[in-house]
Formats: structure tokens, sequence, C-alpha cells
């Protein structure tokens, strides 16, 4: 990935503690290197991370190297955003129809 990546990289080892057991507001991104809508998404997700910088937190998880993870967490399609409030789900994107549009005022909602 290019650019200023301020995200954190997730996995099996650290989801937990970096989204359910978190204090605040974190947006997950579940992304993959073939999946063409998961590249186009990337700038407006390094938008929000820089526009939202110390409000809420960034985090990545390369899908296809956490299947468990994915399965787990029934992300069954790429890309797919979770955003979490206080360590719980408040609201999932998912599929190659999601647009920037939608995914910023998703982001926006959590801040009403």
């Amino acid at each position: 990935m290019e650019g200023n990546r301020l995200a954190t990289e997730l996995n099996r080892d650290n989801y937990d503690s970096e989204t359910l057991q978190a204090k605040g507001r974190v947006l997950v991104d579940f992304w993959g290197e073939q999946c063409a809508p998961c590249k186009a998404l990337l700038p407006t997700v390094e938008g929000l991370e820089n526009d939202y910088a110390g409000k809420i937190k960034v985090g990545k998880v390369d899908a296809p190297k956490n299947r468990m993870l994915c399965a787990r967490l029934r992300v069954f399609g790429l890309p797919t955003f979770i955003l979490y409030q206080d360590g719980v789900e408040n609201k999932r994107l998912s599929g190659e129809k999601v647009t920037a549009k939608e995914l910023k005022a998703a982001v926006e909602a959590m801040f009403v």
C-alpha cells in the first residue's frame, strides 16, 4: 500500500484487543490484493484516516491471509468495512458495490 499508512495491520492475534476491547471508534477495512474495489476505495479510507486522525482508529485486515478470522467474523465478500463503537459493531458495509460516499456517510454518522 502506498502513502502515509497509519492503519494498524490486524490479524487473529490482535483483532479482538484492537477492536472488540477498544474504547472509542474503530473502522476496519477487510481487503485483498486481488480486489479491485478494495484498491479503488483505498484513497477514501486513507482520507478518512487523515480527516479523523485521533478520533477514529483504522485497522486493515488482509483477508486472504486471515481466512479463519474472516470466517469467524462472517466476512464473506470484499471489500467489507466494519465500524465499532466501544467494542460493539455499529455498522457493516460489504460487497463490491460499496461506494466512497456510503463509507464516508457511515463514518460521519458515528460522530452525530
